[in-house]
């Protein structure tokens, strides 16, 4: 048995633009968590399937997402990263809006009818489909999209693991927060190529192994489970493995490295998670490891510490990503200080994985330009066995189904356009 992609998925220009179509203008997309968006008025620019966004709480204390475009001439209105503020003022001719999106002052307002704006024609545009799942904001650019609870189906559950993280702080009232600050780096490589090596235990240990060497230094240990686990297609193109390893988990998994005062801190975690899931669900949460994938460009490591990624293809081999840190917000201030430490050694842009990751993608981009002559790639790893495990190739296989589907329903309807105006 054997599962091939042919390398012109990640190469041909034709192809992102089917995807940008069939894909990223009709799926939903992570825009943001809500513990960016603390107090009425705060906001972030963001990038989203290609579009400018204004993220931002309104003076209603609603979040809302615009689009950032002037009415008037086109002109970004939000130019600073994020902020805090009740107008955003455009640079070019000095509109203005509120942060629920209306038009409240231009310059020179007699020089246009009484009723302009009457329709609200000229207030910022906004993203019809904003959803909240768990504090895990998405967009979605097709009015006609289903919600976005169907839309993650089976991924939930895992989304579940990661937010239920807050029950091991003092108050997990205070839910989960993003850090300050994001990891923004670009690669010369292709979109898919960053999800796949996300839900790929089979490059660990050869690509990562300076990592492990040090960890094991500080207490962490390949036991006879480490790197054991399931890889599992959730539907619609969401995947997940789960496993155990080596390396420490500031939520539940203590090494010496950590120090005796984390120590008391990850036991004190496991009684709180014992408390509100009981043992088995404790365990799953504070122990087990989970690379979660939801489709088509969203990445979820909850790993040595937990971090959002998404990212959006530029080129065919280009593109932009951004990496988010997420913890518990009760969590007290020296531990945060150890997860962050964990966090940057391994995930951050200057840590174990990440320029090893970034090189070996890469590194695959450029041997496609031999996709004439060596046109395919194979994760066909697992299929021999009844339930694959995290380094199989399941994870990756979903993530393609749903890719063809949409890919050949989007060529199905170009065609059938194409060929309703040649009859016209």
């Amino acid at each position: 048995m054997s599962f091939k992609v042919n390398r012109q998925a990640f190469v041909n220009p034709e192809i992102l633009e089917t995807e940008r179509d069939a894909i990223f203008n009709k799926c939903w997309l992570y825009i943001g968590h809500e513990s960016e968006l603390p107090n009425k008025g705060d906001f972030h620019r963001r990038k989203v399937g290609g579009r400018n966004l204004i993220f931002t709480r309104s003076q209603d204390g609603e979040i809302r997402a615009f689009y950032n475009s002037c009415p008037h001439r086109g002109a970004l209105v939000t130019r600073e990263a994020c902020g805090n503020s009740k107008v955003f003022r455009c640079f070019y001719h000095a509109w203005s809006f509120n942060n629920q999106g209306e038009l409240v002052g231009m310059p020179d307002k007699a020089g246009f009818p009484n009723d302009h704006n009457c329709d609200g024609s000229k207030n910022l545009a906004t993203v019809k489909r904003l959803e909240n799942y768990r504090g895990f904001m998405f967009v979605n650019f097709d009015d006609n999209a289903i919600s976005l609870e169907d839309y993650l189906g089976n991924a939930k559950e895992y989304l579940d693991l990661v937010a239920d993280q807050a029950y091991a702080a003092e108050d997990p009232s205070l839910g989960m927060e993003v850090l300050t600050d994001p990891q923004q780096y670009s690669v010369r490589a292709n979109w898919k190529l960053l999800g796949e090596n996300s839900v790929d235990l089979y490059h660990g240990v050869p690509t990562h192994k300076t990592y492990f060497d040090i960890v094991a230094t500080r207490g962490g240990t390949m036991e006879k489970d480490s790197l054991i686990g399931e890889g599992k297609d959730l539907g619609g193109g969401h995947a997940v493995m789960e496993y155990y390893s080596a390396w420490p988990r500031p939520v539940g998994k203590w090494i010496e490295g950590y120090g005796e005062e984390a120590k008391e801190v990850i036991e004190k975690n496991i009684e709180r998670l014992e408390a509100k899931f009981g043992k088995e669900r404790a365990h799953r949460i504070a122990k087990k490891n989970r690379n979660i994938w939801i489709f088509p460009n969203l990445i979820i490591n909850d790993i040595m510490a937990i971090t959002i990624r998404t990212f959006y293809p530029i080129e065919p081999g280009y593109i932009e990503v951004t990496g988010y840190a997420l913890a518990p917000k009760a969590e007290g201030e020296n531990f945060r200080q150890v997860r962050n430490d964990s966090f940057l050694e391994f995930l951050g842009p200057s840590g174990f994985a990440t320029p090893d990751d970034n090189e070996a993608l890469e590194l695959c981009q450029e041997g496609f330009l031999n996709a004439k002559e060596v046109g395919w790639n194979d994760i066909s790893k697992g299929m021999n066995r009844e339930v694959p495990q995290a380094t199989d190739e399941a994870q990756m296989r979903a993530f393609w189904r749903r890719w063809n589907e949409l890919m050949l329903a989007e060529e199905a309807k170009r065609e059938g356009k194409e060929a309703e105006g040649v009859n016209a």
